[in-house]
This record gives C-alpha cells, structure tokens and sequence, in this order.
C-alpha cells in the first residue's frame, strides 16, 4: 500500500511541474534559511556549557562610580580570590586572569606577534576543565618560567615534534619553557587565550622585583597585598546551593576590611553560563537578538509552510473530482488523508534533499556574513535533531489541513461540479498571505533601521578626526620619539604625529582614585584617564571648550584638560583653575574639551581626564591622506626598522578599530538584509502560484468581461485587487510590531537614530511594489489572452 501511496504521489508531483517547482523552491528557502538561524541560535545559547563545572562557577564584580560613572567592573582587585578560598567555606576553587592582549615570541629564526596572551593561577585548568593534552593539570606551572600554549601555537612553532621542554622567547630576553599544550578551545567558549604564563611570574617582576608602590613611599609585598589594582578577571568555582546574596556579602566584608576608605563595595557574582548573553548587572548583552533570530527562523518556516498551504488549498477545486473517483471505488477517508500527507512527505523530502545540499554550498559565505565558525556535519545527532525536528514541524503545520480538506469533498457533488472550497477556506488562505507579508514586511522594517543605525554610527561627529590615522605601539622607538618623530614628518605621506597610552577609539584606562577643590563627601566619581603629549588635540581635532591647551612646558607635568561630562559630574560651572588630584599627582585644570566618542555608542560618555605624560605614552599615531597611506606606512616601517628590528611592524588603521566596536551590529545586519530579502523572495513565490490558480479559475469570466468590453486594465485591477488590499492589511498589522521590535533593539544604544515615518512608507511601500511585480506577470498574461480560446467549449 506504501508503494502505492509513493507511486501516486509521485505521479501528481511530475504532472503538475510548476506548482511543484513553486513549492519546492519555498520549501528549500524556507529550510535553508530557517536551519542557518537556528543552528546560530544553538551556537549562541550553547556557550560555555561544555564546562562540567559551569553550573556552580561565577565571575565576581565590583560596582563603583557614582552617577555618570557609576559601572560594574568585571576585573578586580587579585586579593579577593585568595581571601575567599580561605575565609568562605563555600568557595571550592578560585582562578584569575590578567589577559596582556598581545606580546612577541621568538623561536628559533621565527618572530610572531601573538594575541591572546594572559596571566592565571594554576587553578585554571580545575576551575575551566579545559583538557590539558599535554602536561600536568594540577601543576602546569612548574616555575615562574613556565609557558602553556594551545595545539594550534605548538603546531605554529614546532610543527609535529613534541613541544614540551622546548624554549621560546618572549621578547628579547626571557626564556620560557613550553611545559604544557592546552586543546584549542571551542568557538563556543567565552574564554580562550593562545598562550598563558603563571600569575607568579606577574607577582614577583611588580612586587618583588620592582616592589610597586602607588604613593611612591611605601611599597606593597604581593598581588594579595594589592588592594588597588583592578586588573585581574576572578572567577568562582562555588559549592551546588551556596546563597549568591551571602557570598556577596561575605566579599564586601573582606574588602571593607582591608581597604575601609573603598567603602561601601557592592559585589556582584555572575553566572558564567550569562556572560556571553547578559551583562555583569543581568540586563541584556545579547540574548534579545537571539531570541529574535529564533522567532525569525521559526517565521519564515511558517512562510514556506504557508505557500504549500495556500497552494494545496487553492487548487482542492482542481482535485475534487479526482478524490471523488476514489471516494466512489472505495477508498476510504483516512486512505485519502494518508495520500496526501505521503504527497506532501515525498515533497519535503525533496526539498530537504535540496536544502541540506544548499547549506553544505553556503556555510563558507554563511559564516563570512554571520562571523560564525559553523560546521554542518552530518555526524553531529544535534545537527539531526535540528534537521528531524525542522522538518517534522513544518510538515505537520503545512500537510494536515490540505489533507483534511482535499480527503473531505462529497463525491457526488464534486462529479457534479457543485462543490465550492467555501468562504471560511478563502477567508484562511487571505489570513495566511496576510500572515506572510507582514513576517517580511516587519523583516523589511528592521532591516531598514539597523542599517540607519549603522550608517549613524559611521557618520556620527565623534569629536575627533579618526579619517587615515594609522596606530601601532613603539617598543624601543619610545625613548627616541622626539628623533623618530622628526624624521618622520620628513616623509612623503606623513602630515602629523602623536602619542598616547591610549587608543582614542576604545580608552582602556580608569581610576577612581582622584580629589579636587569642591568634591562632596561621598563622591566616587570614576574618571578614564589619557596620557597624551602637547600635539594630542591638535592631532585629532578635539575642541577646547573652555581654557587651554597642552603646550609642552615643564609645568604641563601638573596641568590637566578635562572633558564637559566630567566637568558637569565634579559640579564645577568655572573648572579652570581649580586644583585637582589623579592618582598621586597634583595639579590644576586648565582646560576643558568637548565631550567626544572615546568608547561604544552603547555607552554614555564619561568623565575623561587628558594628563600630559610623554614618558608613559607608548602608542604612536601618524595622520595621512587615502591616497599617500602606502607612503606613510613605507616612512614607518623604515623608522620601525631601526629601533625594532628584531620584531615585526605591526600597526592598525584607527577605522579599522572604529568598525571592530561595531562588528555584531553589522553582522546582524548582514544577516537581516539576506534573510528579509529572501522571506520577500518566498512569499512572492506563493503569491506567484496563488495569482496563476486565480487567473485559471477566472478565465471564463476573464473572456466574458472582455467581450463585453472590459479594458486589459480592468481585467488586471479584478485580479490584482484582491491580493493588493491583503498586503495593506499586512503593512498595518506589522508597523507596530516593527515599531516596538526595533526601539527594544536600540535601547542598547545610548546615541542612536529616531524610527521615522519614511522607514515604514519605504517598507510598506517596497513591499507592495514588490508584490504588484509578481501578481502583474499572470494578471497581464491573463488580461491579453484571446477571449475565444476560453469560451470556445462553453
């Protein structure tokens, strides 16, 4: 019976080749573009939980600043982690990390500047359970000069000879032994460093060595003793059911103690399975998109579905006296129902064929637009269960109402010719398209306003003039600035030059430790501050507002230049001249600058604080032209060459660093952009077939109206106006549904663009143009079509 049912089924699918074509192709769209986002939906919200222990394992924060500055950090002080595994019966383990960002190796004749270098305690390997593949877990560090690298760096530096016990340098001078190689970590995995090197080894060249001292009098033993320096990620490994409100608590006690004058230091414990999508204060860092990737997926399989739907009921008139002839040699209802579902199985299975074939096609440009690393592979039971689901799914919401209808016609009425599909069938397919235009007008919508807010962000005034500017830290070139600085503005394509402990585009630096004339009592105002020299401002452009710039004169060494939201948050209407403390120097502003974009447009801007240091500045900045870029990075690489000459150049446009901020933004973007598109693609599709099935239903009707002198316009309105009233309707239902979506998604922006009216004319008014388009093509063909041909029979 199976065969038969397969045999029949096949039969209706090759002998009607076009609306086959039409469903085959929404099925596979739908597929493959509900696939992609769920399997992004699954690599979002499969982050991190690869770790046993990451039920019971939380980041520690501290909340400080007040109004304007007031922030939650997620590095703090080192002693923490160390006072808590004693005193907190609750905390099994505790690991820091102090991530360097990037440093130079050496091995042999090779140099490579690598990413990703960080400082950790030994504990890493219990608390993360990442798997040690070479080496002793519990004591990956056995001396201050042990190095633990990733497979991929061991492969880098020693191809497939074993790399324990080989040496590498780091910079010039300091010999590290590899004495472990950690598995490369999964793309899902919100930690993941290349190279890692023992906090002993921080601890003794800061504190030991070098004996730090932050009042320039008294110096601190240890990290431990260091209750200052806020550089140190801690995390938590926690015993199951320990009171979160407690522990805060009891780590609050312990810094109130030892440092009185901090006080009161809220903590806050973060769950690490939220730090991908949620921030430190449990607001949303991402988990809206997801969600809203999910509901998309889920919409546009609903689109597909609704074209077989649409489609199959449509054409039930077609079919009547086919389900009758079987009805009449005794074929029962439920034989017909499984006929049908089995019709629209094989139908899937095709289109899932397809789709799967397509996906394996696109996963390397998938990834591009998304900035994924996606693998589909088949051996993957998750990648299945996707698949299986997926397609159970939509062949259930899209197979059991066709079926139904089509196995329910009377059949003595339907030989008849008397039976009709009924209001309540054309009212469901108008509520169906009306459903599908409004999925694609709403995707249209957001489409719309992430790219505005996008193009806001790029052409917004930051303040500053970040256009050809290029970047890279000096090394050895830092005590012969003044000469490197000279010889280079001799150069072709050089127009300026500068330094800064910072990069302007995403300041890196804050202190609360700082005084001024006037402050209340219980201010903890949190300042970023820059280290710049006498050419800063003028370099990149930022307005003095009030007073004076930096001139370079030995009493700038005490002079200080802050921005108008600090002003504003120290309550000073007249800062020039009033005294002010950073850290341990003293001095007096005398100037204040115009606030600019130093950070995230998700962020406020804060209080800044410009300090003139030539001696700790470390990055240089040189201006160019577009055109003589080429030029200025020759004049650099030269200079480079000179001083650095055993590391390589490695330097980094500031726009480059701009779009890197934004870099989320804009692969959602991308991927709204093709997934809107395509949804219009798909319900244009069905819109296609549906206006062909009416044209074929109508064509006596077609030829009656023209012979009696029905204009080819007319004909194109009576077929048209149906379809173009349901896609008003659809525009009206998804405005607000797109209004309120997108103001949800710009909430995360502090400076951010208004939804205007046009974007929604512009949607709706693309949407029926597009839909126009598609009905026109069979209204036209139907309108110009000899009336003789079609009342020839009657």
């Amino acid at each position: 019976m199976i065969r038969n049912y397969l045999k029949t089924a096949w039969r209706n699918i090759v002998s009607n080749k076009f609306y086959t074509a039409i469903n085959v192709i929404g099925l596979t769209f739908g597929l493959v573009i509900g696939l992609f986002m769920l399997l992004w939906v699954q690599d979002e919200l499969s982050f991190d939980r690869f770790n046993k222990q990451s039920e019971n394992l939380y980041r520690i924060g501290i909340v400080g600043g007040t109004d304007v500055s007031k922030q939650i950090f997620t590095e703090i002080i080192a002693p923490v982690t160390t006072f808590a595994k004693n005193e907190i019966p609750e905390v099994k383990d505790g690991a820091r990390i102090m991530n360097i960002g990037s440093a130079s190796f050496r091995y042999k004749d090779k140099i490579f500047e690598e990413p990703g270098v960080a400082f950790t305690d030994p504990s890493y390997f219990n608390v993360f359970n990442f798997p040690l593949l070479q080496g002793d877990a519990k004591h990956p560090f056995p001396d201050n000069n042990s190095i633990v690298i990733t497979e991929k760096i061991a492969r880098k530096y020693f191809g497939d000879n074993n790399p324990i016990g080989k040496t590498i340098t780091l910079g010039r001078n300091d010999v590290l032994n590899v004495t472990g190689v950690v598995a490369n970590y999964p793309t899902n995995s919100s930690i993941g460093y290349n190279i890692l090197l023992p906090l002993s080894r921080f601890n003794n060249e800061a504190y030991v060595k070098n004996r730090a001292s932050y009042n320039g009098t008294s110096r601190i033993s240890s990290m431990d003793a260091d209750w200052v320096n806020f550089s140190f990620e801690t995390y938590l490994l926690l015993k199951p059911g320990t009171n979160l409100h407690k522990l805060e608590k009891q780590l609050r006690a312990i810094h109130e103690r030892n440092k009185p004058d901090d006080a009161p230091v809220p903590y806050l414990a973060q769950p690490f399975l939220k730090m991908h999508l949620y921030k430190a204060d449990g607001s949303d860092g991402g988990m809206s998109t997801v969600r809203t990737f999910a509901i998309v997926a889920i919409l546009i399989l609903v689109i597909a579905c609704i074209n077989y739907v649409n489609l199959s009921t449509a054409r039930s008139m077609l079919r009547a006296k086919e389900v009758s002839m079987r009805k009449i040699i005794g074929a029962g209802k439920m034989q017909l129902f499984f006929q049908f579902i089995i019709e629209t199985t094989l139908l899937f299975v095709i289109a899932t064929a397809f789709a799967i074939t397509l996906m394996y096609a696109l996963m390397p440009a998938y990834n591009q637009f998304s900035g994924k690393e996606l693998e589909l592979s088949l051996n993957s039971y998750q990648i299945w269960l996707y698949i299986i689901l997926t397609l159970v799914g939509t062949l259930v919401a899209s197979s059991v109402y066709p079926a139904l209808l089509l196995s329910s016609f009377e059949p003595l009425k339907a030989l008849k010719g008397k039976v009709t599909t009924g209001i309540g069938n054309a009212a469901f397919r108008r509520v169906l398209v009306v459903l599908q235009f409004t999925v694609s007008i709403v995707l249209i919508i957001g489409t719309l306003v992430i790219g505005k807010q996008l193009s806001f962000i790029r052409n917004r005034d930051l303040g500053y003039n970040k256009e050809n500017v290029l970047m890279f830290g000096m090394q050895d070139i830092k005590p012969h600035y003044d000469a490197a600085k000279a010889e280079l503005l001799k150069q072709p394509g050089v127009m300026a030059v500068t330094r800064s402990s910072s990069n302007i585009v995403d300041f890196d630096g804050w202190t609360g430790d700082n005084d001024w004339e006037g402050k209340p009592a219980k201010a903890n105002l949190i300042f970023h501050p820059i280290f710049v020299d006498q050419d800063y401002i003028g370099f990149f452009k930022l307005k003095i507002k009030e007073g004076a710039a930096f001139t370079g004169a030995v009493a700038d060494s005490t002079h200080f230049i802050i921005n108008e939201t600090a002003a504003s948050a120290m309550g000073l209407k007249d800062p020039i001249g009033k005294s002010i403390r950073i850290q341990r120097t003293r001095g007096t502003i005398i100037g204040v600058v115009k606030d600019f974009n130093y950070a995230s447009m998700r962020k406020k801007i804060e209080p800044a604080v410009l300090c003139y240091r030539p001696d700790q500045c470390f990055r240089m900045f040189i201006k160019t032209t577009g055109g003589d870029a080429q030029k200025a990075i020759a004049a650099v690489q030269n200079t480079w060459k000179q001083y650095n000459n055993d590391f390589p150049l490695e330097y980094t446009f500031l726009d480059e660093n701009f779009s890197r901020l934004y870099r989320v933004e804009e692969h959602t973007g991308s991927l709204f952009n093709v997934f809107s598109a395509l949804a219009i693609v798909i319900s244009c599709l069905g819109l296609f077939g549906l206006a062909t099935y009416s044209a074929q239903v109508k064509t006596r009707e077609i030829g009656i109206r023209k012979v009696l002198g029905s204009s080819v316009g007319g004909i194109i309105r009576l077929l048209a106006s149906e379809f173009v009233l349901l896609i008003i309707i659809s525009i009206l239902i998804a405005v607000p549904i797109a209004w309120y979506s997108m103001s949800k998604w710009l909430q995360d922006f502090a400076y951010k663009i208004d939804i205007t009216v046009w974007i929604f004319l512009l949607a709706g008014g693309g949407a029926t143009l597009i839909a126009l388009a598609t009905i026109s093509i069979q209204s036209i063909k139907a309108a110009l079509a000899n009336p003789v041909e079609s009342l020839r029979s009657e």
